[in-house]
């Protein structure tokens, strides 16, 4: 049975599936009706924390451009530039079991790609969600609808796994940044120049 969360709830996710290593993180989304003539290309990805919440390197950033981060324990499975067709639109792969013991949390994230060239934001997104799935099972464990919270933003964290003692938990976010990608990495500690 999957489990629903609103923002900012939090769950055990190894503690209540015990076994559970391997996750699958699906992020889906919609478009409103949207005249501008473009696509909306919005792009997840991971940013792989330290103790004290920041990235420190590239390794530590995993996006359709550097599709895998911490040794290998996080995989961005590739870049769906137009969000069309229903279901995933991106997944990103955790590893529990291989994250190294310096990272403490892994924010994923959403944004919107050339979000000013094509003057869209957030506020035209709608049906946004991440869940949750286990990698060997298939089983659906969680899922978060974002909601339409959104207006002006351009990036999204959607969600955060984090270590408690040998376990890992999940935090519903749902926090919107304006400035895009260049905003988040600032945000988790890196220079997006």
């Amino acid at each position: 049975m999957t489990i629903s969360l609103s923002k900012g709830q939090r769950i055990d996710l190894t503690k209540t599936n015990p076994g559970l290593t391997e996750v699958v993180v699906g992020l889906g989304w919609d478009t409103n009706k949207y005249s501008g003539g473009h696509d909306f290309d919005l792009d997840a990805s991971a940013f792989l924390l330290y103790e004290d919440g920041k990235a420190k390197s590239a390794d530590d950033f995993v996006f359709y451009n550097n599709q895998t981060g911490g040794g290998g324990s996080v995989v961005h499975t590739g870049d769906n530039r137009t969000g069309e067709g229903d279901g995933d639109d991106e997944q990103i792969r955790v590893d529990f079991s291989k994250v190294p013991a310096h990272i403490h949390r892994i924010g994923i994230t959403v944004t919107i790609y050339d979000y000013e060239s094509r003057a869209q934001n957030f506020g035209q997104v709608s049906n946004a969600f991440v869940r949750v799935v286990d990698a060997v099972t298939n089983r659906e464990i969680l899922r978060y609808d974002l909601g339409e919270d959104f207006s002006t933003e351009t990036a999204v964290v959607f969600c955060e796994f984090y270590r408690n003692g040998a376990d890992w938990k999940f935090q519903a976010v749902g926090s919107g940044f304006s400035g895009g990608l260049a905003a988040l990495c600032k945000n988790y500690g890196l220079d997006a120049s």
